[in-house]
């Protein structure tokens, strides 16, 4: 009779320390991790924040809250960080603008060599046509022929037309 005494009081101790040992508390520290613990919060986390205490029924999300502490703030004035595809398209972006920027450079640097080296050549030619140096020039049929004092004139024009649009 003893034996199923003693075995008895050694059962309910047993359940009343495995209960204690369950004894835990959950809560979201100030960086935002759920924590767990068998020792309370803190004294610095707020009661919202203590998910389950023991004594305490089970923080439950789907519950309505019993007094809304303040408003929720509307969806456009919540700042949230952008998602990797809006990261990624803004950086597809910059690097289009940055290629065509690249590119326009290019042409411009192109263009500008371009009417130097035109420039240049009307320089020579007027040069050379001035100095009465005899010049030829091919026709279609690709025969040399020498340049008459009327075509040596109407080269003076052209070339004196581009040299004044260089500067």
């Amino acid at each position: 009779m003893t034996y199923r005494i003693l075995r008895g009081l050694a059962g309910a101790l047993l359940l009343a320390a495995s209960s204690l040992a369950m004894a835990q508390y959950i809560w979201i520290d100030d960086k935002g991790v759920k924590q767990l613990s068998d020792r309370p919060p803190p004294p610095s986390v707020p009661e919202k924040r203590i998910l389950k205490a023991p004594g305490k029924a089970p923080f439950n999300p789907n519950a309505e809250p019993e007094a809304p502490a303040e408003e929720p703030a509307p969806e456009a004035a919540i700042k949230r960080p952008p998602t990797l595809a809006e990261r990624n398209a803004d950086f597809n972006k910059r690097k289009d603008e940055a290629a065509a920027a690249a590119q326009k450079a290019a042409d411009e640097a192109r263009q500008k060599a371009d009417i130097a080296a035109n420039c240049d050549a009307a320089r020579k030619n007027l040069q050379a046509l001035a100095d009465g140096v005899r010049m030829t020039n091919y026709d279609s049929k690709g025969e040399r022929g020498i340049m008459g004092d009327a075509e040596r004139a109407e080269m003076t024009k052209k070339n004196q037309k581009v040299l004044a649009g260089c500067k």
